[in-house]
């Protein structure tokens, strides 16, 4: 693939993918209903944050929304919405 015209995050992306780094999903259809219906319960009534997060993180964010197939923003809010539902515990 020619990446001339990339920037350094889809190379990375790119090449974090022929590394064979992505897994498939398994149920990718089960999984696409359930964020597009988490995104679509989200949106309801929403409030606009500045969220500053470690070049890291947000590569990361990009890289695993990507695999699941969603906006990285939305990955992100249903995270935080999970951690704070008690959906998803601090392993930490």
């Amino acid at each position: 693939m020619n990446q001339s015209k990339l920037d350094s995050e889809e190379k990375n992306i790119i090449d974090s993918l022929e590394s064979g780094e992505w897994k498939s999903v398994p149920d990718l259809e089960t999984q696409k209903t359930m964020f597009k219906q988490m995104a679509k319960r989200s949106r309801a009534k929403t409030k606009r944050i500045t969220l500053r997060v470690t070049e890291q993180d947000y590569a990361l964010a990009h890289v695993k929304a990507i695999k699941d197939g969603i906006p990285y923003q939305t990955l992100i809010s249903s995270v935080i919405h999970r951690y704070l539902t008690g959906q998803l515990r601090d392993v930490g």
